[in-house]
């Protein structure tokens, strides 16, 4: 006979994790397609088909699910990431492009609706706020993995480079809606593209 912990009947613990994810799952799609502000409590719970007891016993206030939120969509992307710089090693150039594919793919979408990072940073002005440090801190490892393949491209200016091509991705994401579909990942591309020829240049 199978044991909880050996794949028999879940136990409490395992329950419970199993609730916050749902949770979580849920609100993290309303918060996507509706806005963070617009989703009151009372909507998830109702989603849910849950108590409101049980939203507060994982998630103390609606803030700490919203950044609950922006820290489940972090782990994805940066997930993603590591997927498509696994192949490149030290090819700089090789993984950059990778990289403006795979995200030119993604707001190339038609559920895309922005980066969720800047949208609820946009949403919630005070610097101090749960959600808008864990937005921040995602945009600081965004630019710090590019200055790392720009260092790998040996410019003379990698922050320089890495600050660039941050802003590249980001206007992206805010501008999936003006986009065609398949526009994304050429202009993503054409951009880096000229971005590390001009930073040649300037060696010379």
């Amino acid at each position: 006979m199978k044991t909880e912990q050996e794949g028999g009947r879940p136990n409490a613990e395992t329950g419970q994790v199993g609730m916050r994810e749902r949770i979580l799952a849920i609100a993290s799609d309303l918060f996507y397609r509706r806005g963070v502000r617009a989703v009151g409590v009372d909507l998830v719970v109702e989603a849910a088909g849950i108590a409101k007891t049980s939203l507060y016993r994982h998630f103390r206030t609606k803030d700490d699910l919203i950044a609950a939120f922006l820290q489940r969509e972090d782990e994805d992307f940066w997930a993603c990431w590591d997927r498509v710089a696994a192949p490149h090693g030290q090819d700089g150039e090789a993984e950059l492009a990778a990289h403006m594919g795979w995200i030119g793919e993604r707001v190339g979408r038609p559920n895309y609706r922005g980066c969720p990072q800047l949208n609820v940073a946009a949403e919630f002005p005070d610097e101090d706020h749960p959600a808008r440090i864990v937005a921040r801190t995602h945009k600081q490892e965004l630019r710090r993995r590019l200055r790392g393949i720009a260092e790998r491209l040996q410019v003379d200016r990698p922050d320089e480079l890495a600050a660039q091509l941050a802003v590249v991705i980001n206007g992206a994401f805010v501008s999936s809606q003006i986009l065609a579909d398949d526009d994304a990942t050429a202009i993503l591309l054409h951009m880096a593209r000229a971005l590390i020829a001009a930073a040649r240049r300037s060696r010379t």
